[in-house]
């Protein structure tokens, strides 16, 4: 539990050019731990996605160095490794819920069997079983975020990345959610970052990150896990 999956030195990414640059992350020096949860907070704009972007090895930084130590190079890290769940809709469309759930094993090298198997498990968990042969046109906004939480979820990642994870839920189906990718993550030892505006989502993990302008701060583990 204690391997280093992503450390990261002065870490930084900025967008634009001249006076229309902007520091979406600026300055960042972290370790993520094996087995970890984390909640990273902040106000619309602070630099929370291009973290969760950079943590995945989905963009690279413009200053600054980041590694990741117990997964290997970034090329490597996806799509066994690392998992992401974006906020906004990430599903192929002209792949049922049950095939996009199902891609990430299929991609990584497992059987179709296998690969069907688990991504009904983890449909089930996310209440989508009845969903599996609709496509993402025909699902509501939260369904198509489950179906993106699903999967992230499936197999076994090291790492799960989660942006907003409950903002297109009701507030008894966010509860629902946050509870079962808890469940998820602690039973394959899976670290969890969930970017959150949601202080009850926050309050489901033991440690805080802060992000406010591009600046990280760590505010260290709040409450036993």
């Amino acid at each position: 539990m204690d391997d280093v999956l992503v450390r990261a030195e002065d870490l930084g990414r900025v967008f634009g050019e001249g006076e229309q640059t902007v520091a979406a992350v600026s300055g960042a020096t972290f370790t993520l731990r094996a087995g970890a949860g984390i909640a990273l907070i902040g106000p619309s704009g602070s630099g929370k996605s291009t973290f969760l972007h950079l943590l995945a090895g989905l963009d690279a930084p413009t200053s600054g160095a980041i590694e990741w130590p117990a997964l290997g190079e970034r090329a490597a890290l996806r799509p066994a490794l690392v998992r992401i769940a974006f906020q906004g809709p990430s599903l192929l469309p002209p792949l049922t819920v049950a095939e996009n759930v199902a891609l990430p094993l299929l991609l990584a090298g497992s059987t179709e069997q296998e690969a069907q198997r688990e991504a009904s498990e983890m449909m089930e968990m996310m209440a989508l079983s009845e969903l599996g042969e609709k496509l993402p046109e025909e699902l509501s906004g939260g369904q198509v975020q489950r179906a993106g939480l699903a999967r992230a979820l499936v197999g076994h990642p090291r790492l799960v990345l989660a942006d907003e994870p409950t903002g297109q839920q009701d507030r008894a189906t966010g509860v629902m959610v946050i509870d079962r990718v808890l469940r998820r993550v602690r039973s394959i030892g899976a670290a969890l970052v969930v970017a959150t505006h949601d202080p009850a989502v926050a309050a489901r993990l033991p440690t805080h990150w802060r992000m406010r302008d591009g600046e990280l701060t760590e505010e260290g583990a709040l409450r036993s896990r």
